[in-house]
């Protein structure tokens, strides 16, 4: 059943974000404002993993949140860059890895009951190092984390980012089918 729009009211905009009052009806009649968030950008990250079995993690603080975890790379696609490039891009910047081929794991709509963003998630299979990152103010440090501790950091609460949990837990659902 679909929902039927009849109005938008902006609230805040910026050229990263906006926020929307959504005028709503349901299949059943009832009628309300929503609160709607659009993203002006695609978002695109890597998990990258290396012939020992283990995955390019980034410790990093999210102040959102006021939590610690392990990521994988990710951020804004670009004007003109496609959603690979992006993710490239992104690993290098953020680790100092440059990463493998890229084969897309999903395009994915973490939250597509109130916010727009869509996510490209790949995985790279091996990584050569090029240096220190270049943007450092993204990770606490970069590890190779065993993905046989994947599972047991998730338990732990130490890996709770969307992204990261979609891409880890499809490469762990790699490893066993």
């Amino acid at each position: 059943m679909e929902w039927t729009i009849h109005g938008r009211r902006a609230i805040y905009e910026s050229p990263w974000i906006s926020l929307d009052l959504v005028d709503v009806e349901l299949p059943d009649g009832q009628r309300f404002e929503q609160h709607v968030v659009r993203m002006a950008r695609p978002v695109a990250g890597a998990v990258v993993v290396d012939d020992q079995h283990r995955a390019l993690l980034m410790w990093r603080h999210r102040h959102v949140t006021d939590t610690w975890g392990w990521e994988i790379p990710t951020g804004r696609i670009d004007e003109g860059e496609s959603p690979e490039e992006a993710a490239r891009r992104e690993v290098e910047e953020e680790t100092g890895w440059r990463p493998g081929s890229l084969q897309l794991i999903v395009a994915s709509q973490p939250s597509n009951g109130s916010i727009n963003t869509e996510h490209y998630l790949y995985r790279a299979d091996g990584a050569q190092h090029i240096g220190p990152p270049t943007d450092i103010t993204e990770a606490e440090r970069i590890e190779w984390i065993p993905l046989s501790e994947i599972r047991s950091r998730i338990a732990k609460g130490e890996i709770v980012s969307g992204p990261t949990l979609i891409a880890l837990l499809h490469v762990l659902s790699e490893a066993t089918a």
